[in-house]
């Protein structure tokens, strides 16, 4: 099955199942963000609107995007702010999403995607001068011991596929396509910092000198 079915069929039991990296990126998107001033925004990977409802609260415009259309329909029976948008588009194409934004925001979706560089340079077109481009996902470490995406059905488990990004993967798509590292932090299960990290999140501003076309 595609990356897409898997996520429709994730979404019946997506908010009812425990999910520590789910919760954990929550509370990491709420804490990064808290003090970076935003109107506009386009949120990639809502899912089912861990963070569409905290976003919205803060801008004046939200465009909610994300591949699956069953993930979005739960998303939009929760959250009903009058300025959400939500979209089903796939990042890996050309985006069309809206004109110029203050904030991207990228959460647990970039182990799907294997061409980094596509995403950051797509970003950088959307983004005003002033804008932060704010990503959280599974820690490379955590890949390396072999976690993915996955979720239990009543056939069984079901796995989706996944690509190995290492840090340097990330920073490097990101300096190259104009941005600079304004933040970057691990997230840890109860903040036990003597353990495996499970989340990787940066803050990325834009270099205005670097033109991408």
């Amino acid at each position: 099955m595609t990356t897409q079915a898997l996520y429709d069929q994730w979404s019946a039991t997506y908010d009812d199942v425990v999910n520590p990296t789910r919760d954990l990126e929550k509370r990491a998107c709420e804490s990064v963000l808290a003090d970076i001033s935003f109107r506009t925004v386009i949120e990639l990977g809502s899912g089912t609107g861990k963070n569409t409802q905290w976003l919205a609260e803060r801008a004046e415009r939200v465009v909610s995007v994300d591949l699956s259309e069953e993930m979005q329909a739960v998303a939009k029976a929760k959250v009903t702010a009058a300025n959400i948008e939500f979209r089903q588009r796939d990042i890996r194409l050309p985006w069309r999403f809206v004109n110029k934004v203050d904030l991207v925001t990228c959460s647990l979706i970039l182990e799907h995607v294997e061409d980094l560089d596509h995403v950051f340079r797509e970003a950088t077109k959307i983004l005003n001068e002033d804008g932060h481009f704010y990503m959280c996902e599974l820690h490379p470490f955590k890949q390396y011991e072999g976690s993915k995406a996955r979720f239990e059905t009543d056939e069984g488990l079901k796995v989706l596929e996944c690509f190995q990004h290492h840090v340097t993967d990330y920073t490097n798509a990101a300096v190259s396509n104009g941005f600079t590292i304004a933040k970057m932090d691990e997230w840890f299960d109860d903040n036990d910092r003597s353990k495996m990290p499970r989340l990787l999140s940066f803050v990325f501003g834009r270099t205005v000198s670097v033109a991408r076309t």
